[in-house]
């Protein structure tokens, strides 16, 4: 395999960085490498870490997912890299300004010489995940909570749902998350099964995966979920950034 077909996929999330070679149809070439992800992280930050993996690994292409919103590849929403301390601390203002409206593909690019594409994080889990079974959802739960949208086995626009109340008050990411989960597994997942009936019903979908780096601790217990639920990985979002390459993704990726 030439060095040009290789694919250098970044997972950015709220608490570490995943990377790894790929190839072409998303199987690993090289280790996963991990780094804790910096907070608070400022744009020159990411991009320092995107490019040191560049140029660690010669990739002439690149797909990284981006944990926050994004509209038209534009980013409107910063996640948790603009807060203190990571997620659960507060947010500093000036900092999701200075994110706001960067172009991360161009300026990656222009900044590696590579070829850079970067989307929602629950976006480039999608399209390692998703099957083109009708209208699926794919929904990330690590940190806190993602989801995408594909019809026909493309990528449509979805709202962020990180930030809304769920049934009891708390905002999705914090009923979700991997603090509720580690305070109370049993209430967290009836409060996953809670929100994928609510999504189901709301998106119309007919298939719904479950990643991230809790997805699979879901199958951890003898329990039955609904038809049409299925249980992925956490390397999803390495896959799909091969994926990235081959595929045609639409102008707004978000999570």
């Amino acid at each position: 395999m030439t060095e040009d077909a290789r694919i250098l996929a970044v997972d950015w999330g709220a608490t570490s960085v995943k990377s790894a070679l790929v190839d072409a149809d998303g199987r690993a070439l090289s280790p996963l490498k991990r780094r804790r992800t910096p907070h608070p992280c400022p744009p020159d930050t990411f991009f320092d870490v995107v490019r040191a993996r560049v140029e660690a690994t010669g990739a002439r292409r690149v797909g990284v997912g981006f944990p926050g919103e994004m509209r038209e590849g534009l980013v409107v929403g910063t996640g948790n890299l603009a807060r203190e301390g990571g997620p659960g601390t507060p947010l500093i203002p000036e900092l999701v300004e200075r994110w706001r409206g960067r172009d991360l593909s161009c300026e990656l690019s222009e900044l590696t010489g590579a070829d850079v594409r970067v989307i929602n994080d629950a976006a480039l889990a999608a399209l390692g995940c998703g099957g083109g079974y009708g209208v699926e959802l794919i929904v990330t739960l690590g940190t806190g909570c993602g989801l995408a949208l594909m019809d026909g086995g493309e990528l449509q626009p979805t709202p962020d749902v990180g930030t809304h109340p769920s049934h009891d008050g708390r905002s999705f990411d914090v009923a979700l998350g991997e603090r509720a989960r580690s305070r109370d597994e049993s209430r967290w997942r009836e409060d996953v099964r809670r929100a994928l009936i609510q999504w189901r019903v709301a998106f119309g979908v007919e298939r719904v995966y479950l990643a991230g780096g809790n997805g699979p601790r879901l199958q951890d217990r003898d329990e039955t979920w609904p038809p049409g639920i299925v249980i992925v990985g956490n390397q999803a979002a390495l896959r799909g950034a091969a994926r990235l390459f081959g595929a045609r993704t639409p102008s707004t990726g978000v999570g």
